[in-house]
């Protein structure tokens, strides 16, 4: 028997995976929660229908998740995470010996439970004294932070259901004052090349244009997500995504990585025209 998991990307567009089996299937309070296991991309999680990671190319998320703000800022010792209960972001902070504290902000326990159990390659490092998670919803939590950190990362899932408040004005005001005077905020930014996506896209960078003096977009190739082609917001009080980082310094802590490098950092701020014309229309 032949068994595929299948998600819409539009109503007119089908991604499918061959499936071996499902090995978990929970129900939480706030959302559905499936772990297959495939030929092709090992095991993957889905929430509520919807792709999160595969164990094949969570590699490329998480890394331009991580290391393009790592690389940029000097001196990252407190970080916040929103969503990402999956572990894939914290594990490749861990890779930095200077970070001494990663708050963890996840709305559903169930879904860090999951993958600790069936997702060891990501969830690994939730277990490490430098992490605490927090089972809270991240608006309400990053709105009693002020100034306590050097970097935040939005993992969040697409702007509906639990995630939908991660992508308001008022959630992006909120983490700018909680940075420090030279931090940096990192979320995931959806895709350009579907309708729906685009414009969620664009209604972020709009939102996050408002908040930040510096908002950039970067890009990467991640195979399962809709139309692979996937965006990145970049947005910092101080620091410029390109000119005048000091790659030397990020090269000499030899962190191993699969996609990342200082070379691809710099190239993927150079973004295709039709998507600098999407937000350009936004930025006004």
């Amino acid at each position: 028997m032949n068994l595929w998991f299948t998600e819409h990307h539009t109503p007119h567009v089908r991604f499918s995976i061959q499936v071996d089996r499902q090995i978990y299937s929970a129900q939480s309070e706030f959302q559905r929660i499936d772990i297959f296991e495939s030929e092709e991309f090992g095991r993957f999680l889905t929430l509520d229908g919807y792709m999160m990671l595969t164990e094949k190319d969570e590699f490329i998320y998480h890394e331009m998740m991580v290391h393009v703000p790592m690389c940029v800022h000097k001196d990252v010792r407190d970080v916040l995470v929103i969503g990402g209960g999956d572990g894939g972001t914290v594990r490749e902070l861990l890779r930095y010996g200077k970070i001494r504290r990663i708050d963890l902000v996840e709305i559903d326990a169930l879904v860090v439970e999951a993958c600790g159990k069936y997702l060891p390659q990501t969830a690994a490092g939730l277990r490490d004294p430098r992490v605490s998670i927090h089972y809270e919803d991240g608006l309400k939590f990053v709105r009693h932070a002020h100034d306590a950190y050097d970097l935040i990362l939005v993992d969040s899932t697409d702007p509906f259901g639990p995630g939908e408040g991660l992508f308001t004005k008022e959630f992006y005001g909120n983490c700018c004052k909680a940075l420090r005077e030279d931090g940096i905020m990192v979320n995931q930014h959806e895709s350009p090349f579907y309708a729906a996506d685009a414009e969620a896209m664009q209604r972020a960078h709009k939102r996050i244009a408002l908040s930040f003096p510096i908002c950039r977009v970067y890009q990467a190739h991640i195979p399962t997500y809709p139309s692979g082609h996937w965006l990145f917001g970049f947005a910092s009080k101080r620091y410029a995504p390109v000119l005048g980082v000091d790659w030397a310094r990020w090269k000499a802590l030899k962190i191993p990585t699969r996609y990342y490098n200082t070379k691809l950092h710099a190239g993927a701020f150079a973004l295709p025209t039709y998507v600098e014309e999407m937000l350009r229309h936004v930025e006004g």
